[in-house]
Order: structure tokens, then C-alpha cells, then sequence
């Protein structure tokens, strides 16, 4: 059965769903997780204000985007922790963020990926650009999606 499931976080609430049942599940299965940050790069697409902030003050802007992961991981990992499950915490800055989480999975030697999906189906899906529908078309891994 599954060792090391890597988790894909964002710091929303569905996200956060999903950091509770993948310990539940890594704790039913003994397992271990490496939870996963995939930091926005404001160079690979236009956002005026991730652009502006960068531009203004490029040290401060690393440092928020640096203390923003911490957080998000950190959180997790407490919550891991809390219940016994072995955890690691792992970020990158990310073009396009369902490579960065393939990739993780490879070079960390994961054997599953859990994460999140807000659902959008149908035109909304597409336009929105679904990371998780990303990661279920290109991985190799075993995907399981929490909704």
C-alpha cells in the first residue's frame, strides 16, 4: 500500500480538508507525507500586483512570499505531528504548478498524490485552469482528489 503521499497545499480552507485527510489516511496506512508549496512565479504570468510588489521592493517581496510558505507548512506539519504522522515540508517557486508537484513526487520518491479540487467543471474548469486536473492528465503517480 502507499509509504509517502506527497500533499499539494495552498493555504485555503479546501486545502486545508485535505491536509486532515491525508493524516487520517497516512495515519491508517502508517505512512509518512511531504507536504508541498508551490510559490507563484511572477515572471511566468501577468499579475499587476504580485509585479508591482516585486518591483517596488524585490527583498521584501521574497521575504512575504518566503514567510507565506512557512506558514502554510508549517501549519500542516503541526497538525501532522499532533497526530503522530511522520512529515516533511518542501516548496519551490513554480511556472506552473502541477509540474512542480509531479516533479516533487519523483525526486522525493512519493507513491501518491493527495490533494484538493474546487470542482470546477465543464468552460469554468478550462478557464480557470485546474491544477489538480493538471496533475491527474500528466502524473504517473496515483492521484487521489479531495473535494
Amino acid at each position: 500500500m502507499y509509504r509517502h503521499m506527497l500533499v499539494p497545499i495552498d493555504g485555503s480552507p479546501l486545502s486545508d480538508g485535505a491536509v486532515t485527510r491525508a493524516i487520517q489516511l497516512a495515519d491508517a496506512l502508517q505512512a509518512r507525507i511531504s507536504f508541498f508549496f508551490a510559490q507563484p512565479d511572477p515572471a511566468a504570468a501577468f499579475d499587476g500586483e504580485l509585479e508591482l510588489s516585486r518591483a517596488l521592493d524585490p527583498e521584501a517581496f521574497t521575504q512575504r512570499r518566503e514567510r507565506e510558505a512557512e506558514s502554510i507548512l508549517g501549519r500542516a506539519c503541526e497538525a501532522a505531528q499532533s497526530f503522530g504522522v511522520s512529515c516533511t515540508a518542501h516548496t519551490r517557486t513554480a511556472g506552473e504548478p502541477f509540474e512542480a508537484i509531479i516533479a516533487a513526487a519523483g525526486e522525493l520518491g512519493c507513491d501518491l498524490i493527495l490533494m484538493a479540487s474546487h470542482g470546477h467543471r465543464g468552460i469554468k474548469g478550462l478557464l480557470l485552469g485546474s491544477q489538480t486536473q493538471k496533475v491527474l492528465v500528466h502524473s504517473k503517480f496515483p492521484v487521489l482528489v479531495y473535494r
